[in-house]
């Protein structure tokens, strides 16, 4: 949906740039409903030749890596409307090449509210989601019938429905802004008030001194946008209130929609122009996605998927606090090793993993992470050389096979 729309919009609207191709793996012959058909290729190359920016809308991490790791072999600047890539290789990604989130999507629409906020001299202490509907358990049966009504696979509509999609969201955007969680999983506040909601995320915020990332579910006001709360300069306050935005302390800035593709030349313009990264998972993030179980499962059962899947969904971890986590963006038929409950986090030693190039780059970040955790307790000389020796078997089992 999200390349459809983006072509018909830049094939019809946009006289500074063209859709020269669009890579598939489905066979050509069958995909009749796309805009420009005679774009459509199934060579890597062949897209790489051919392209001086590369847009990767796949919502595959896997295959997104692989193509975003040749896009910058050939110095060629990506921009991502795929959070879900973010989170998994994002940030090794992000130390290779120039590599941006795009406006349209939440995160995309957060930062450039973001960047309307401190322009106008506000601090911001929440970045806010707002989650028009909430199911943990969703059936196949639901997820089908809304999946067909709303024209997105049945992937996205369950990942979306359980939660994963939010907390993948908002991971990237803490990431990316230095923020932190509350708890895992986020507040995601019942709210029939975004000012009573956010007054009391940004209590929570200024409690723990840093800014935070959370959610809201609206009751009686309209859900799909997305809210910074912040702070103003004290001589502002009457100012701020004759704008109508209130008495303060915390002000409440929304962008009430977020259009997705019709957004993205937006980002597509700002690189083109030499402008900066408007945000990705930064290079050394503190939070993560954990994959939490849905359902019990016994020893040798299979996990066809985890991002919207039905035996896992995900929720927003500090990488500190749990540093076994599977990241659930890894999970994609992989066999479980013992049995599992739900409510439990799947950790490395849980599962048995496809070896692919996303495992990989994961596999890496977590020893980087020793390592920076080892500096970070500024151990003497003697002492970080015996600590770096050691550091992998501080890694799970599956890394350590791995690395070997």
């Amino acid at each position: 949906m999200i390349s459809r729309c983006l072509a018909r919009l830049i094939s019809r609207h946009y006289d500074d740039m063209t859709v020269t191709r669009v890579l598939t793996r489905r066979p050509i012959a069958t995909v009749t409903d796309y805009p420009l058909t005679e774009a459509l290729t199934q060579s890597v190359a062949d897209l790489i030749d051919h392209c001086d920016l590369l847009v990767e809308c796949s919502g595959d991490p896997y295959h997104g890596t692989e193509i975003i790791e040749r896009a910058f072999e050939a110095g060629i600047k990506v921009v991502t409307i795929n959070a879900e890539l973010q989170v998994t290789t994002g940030s090794y990604l992000a130390g290779k090449g120039f590599l941006t989130e795009a406006e349209g999507d939440q995160p995309g629409s957060l930062a450039a509210l973001h960047e309307e906020a401190v322009q106008m001299g506000f601090k911001p202490l929440v970045y806010g989601n707002m989650k028009g509907y909430l199911n943990h358990n969703p059936t196949p049966e639901d997820m089908a019938y809304w999946s067909a009504r709303q024209g997105t696979s049945v992937d996205q509509t369950t990942s979306f429905t359980d939660g994963t999609k939010v907390q993948i969201e908002q991971v990237v955007v803490g990431n990316n802004y230095g923020a932190t969680i509350t708890r895992q999983g986020l507040e995601g506040l019942n709210s029939t008030n975004l000012q009573d909601s956010a007054n009391i995320l940004a209590q929570m915020a200024e409690q723990l001194g840093q800014p935070i990332v959370d959610y809201v579910i609206p009751s009686g006001y309209s859900a799909g946008g997305v809210f910074v709360v912040g702070r103003h300069d004290e001589d502002q306050a009457g100012a701020i209130e004759y704008f109508k935005l209130g008495k303060g302390p915390y002000y409440v800035l929304v962008r009430p929609f977020h259009l997705c593709s019709l957004e993205v030349g937006k980002t597509l313009r700002r690189v083109i122009a030499g402008g900066k990264i408007l945000l990705n998972n930064s290079t050394t993030p503190t939070l993560s996605v954990a994959a939490i179980m849905k359902k019990p499962m016994a020893a040798g059962d299979i996990i066809e998927r985890g991002i919207g899947g039905y035996s896992v969904r995900g929720e927003a971890v500090k990488i500190a606090e749990c540093p076994d986590h599977l990241p659930i963006g890894l999970l994609k038929h992989s066999v479980l090793k013992r049995a599992m409950e739900p409510g439990q986090i799947v950790t490395f030693d849980d599962v048995e993993l496809a070896p692919s190039r996303a495992l990989d780059i994961v596999l890496q970040q977590h020893r980087e992470a020793i390592h920076r955790q080892l500096l970070e307790t500024q151990l003497s000389e003697p002492a970080w050389s015996a600590a770096a020796d050691l550091a992998p078997m501080a890694l799970p089992k599956a890394v350590g096979a791995v690395l070997s």
